[in-house]
């Protein structure tokens, strides 16, 4: 769903699909504005498609290949534009979204965290025609 979709959606609507509301949505699209690279490729996405993108992927917990291919981008794509603006909204220092940790002894953390990134995996493809099979005569005694 595009930014053009979702400004015909109502107050409560809106916060109910993306967890904001719209004077917010608004105040963070600001801040992302004023990060605009000057040089380079102009984005695909307009801002406040990023902003939606964002905010899909924090909210539905779904995958960068999803959130990607219902914007019409890539999952790398999608990947830089969720890293951009959560750099953006941290370094704006309006919202509360700490990217490191406070040290300290006095803290006691109770705390489980899961890693669950996705890393894809490349498997060998079963095929029989690759397993050598040897012959029982052909292996030597101490072996069998």
């Amino acid at each position: 769903m595009k930014y053009l979709d979702f400004k015909k959606l109502p107050e409560t609507q809106f916060k109910r699909y993306t967890g904001i509301s719209w004077s917010t949505f608004d105040l963070i699209v600001e801040c992302m504005k004023k990060q605009i690279p000057t040089k380079g490729r102009p984005a695909k996405l307009c801002i406040e498609d990023q902003v939606l993108l964002c905010l899909s992927y924090w909210r539905e917990y779904r995958t960068l290949f999803h959130v990607a291919t219902s914007y019409g981008v890539s999952e790398p794509t999608a990947s830089r534009i969720v890293r951009h603006v959560e750099d953006c909204l941290i370094q704006s220092g309006l919202f509360n979204l700490p990217k490191k940790l406070p040290d300290g002894e006095g803290i006691d953390w109770n705390v489980v965290i899961v890693d669950a990134t996705e890393i894809p995996i490349q498997r060998p493809k079963k095929n029989r025609r690759k397993v050598i099979v040897a012959r029982k005569r052909h292996i030597p005694l101490k072996y069998r």
